[in-house]
């Protein structure tokens, strides 16, 4: 079925129309293609639920909220590709697209964004190719997030393949403004005018300074805890 989909998928593109190949190469070098984009994200997805049953067992805060998975589908590559100018082969994709394979990691806080980072970027096997931070570098329209391009290994029968995967780590308000943003663009593009990108853009602002109060309650909790904690065990309460 899935071959199906990609045949269909290639065989309508621009290269095909023109007399170009669909593919340039086997269908099925872009089918074991696809396997090993999976397998990334299996991975990481086992990386990031062992942190968050650990986090939920052995510590008081877990800085994981949820987490999502994608794969970017074959009509999107192509269409990435030929907005890029490049020929739909499996090397384009290897060598000029890092979004293929994508999880996005959703936070409570700002700080537990950066700490899911710190924890990902430990481990042996993870290799950073790029990273981007649009939360202290917002993009022009109030977009906020920390972008992670991960190379993770792939352990085949006959030899070992290391494959990108784009990690986007952002708090819950971030993903909801994006969400929300994504989705009137998507629907209304060509109705949004300067006015309306104005509009969304104090949005985003309004939501950070949101972001960053909460952080703030957060963390003046956690010292009060942390301070009646010390004084209990300090002198500890005795029976009269």
């Amino acid at each position: 079925m899935e071959e199906k989909v990609v045949r269909k998928v290639f065989s309508g593109s621009p290269q095909k129309k023109t007399g170009g190949e669909p593919f340039a190469g086997d269908l099925t070098e872009f089918m074991l293609q696809q396997q090993l984009y999976r397998a990334a994200i299996k991975e990481m997805r086992t990386k990031l639920e062992i942190l968050d049953e650990t986090f939920q067992v052995r510590h008081d805060h877990n800085p994981i909220h949820h987490i999502e998975y994608r794969l970017k589908s074959p009509q999107s590559i192509l269409q990435k590709l030929e907005k890029k100018g490049l020929p739909p082969t499996v090397e384009s994709i290897w060598n000029h697209l890092t979004d293929v394979a994508g999880v996005r990691v959703i936070c409570n806080y700002i700080d537990d964004v950066y700490r899911v980072a710190e924890l990902l970027l430990k481990q042996d096997d993870i290799t950073l190719v790029r990273a981007r931070n649009y939360i202290d570098h917002p993009k022009e329209n109030g977009y906020r997030s920390l972008h992670l391009v991960l190379s993770i290994p792939i352990f085949l029968a006959e030899k070992t393949e290391h494959v990108n995967v784009e990690i986007q780590i952002r708090t819950i308000a971030m993903d909801f403004w994006a969400s929300l943003e994504h989705q009137l663009k998507y629907k209304s593009h060509e109705l949004i005018s300067s006015e309306l990108r104005d509009r969304l853009k104090k949005c985003a602002d309004s939501i950070s300074a949101l972001d960053l109060e909460m952080e703030s309650i957060h963390k003046e909790l956690q010292q009060k805890k942390a301070d009646e904690e010390f004084r209990t065990d300090l002198i500890p309460e005795t029976e009269e």
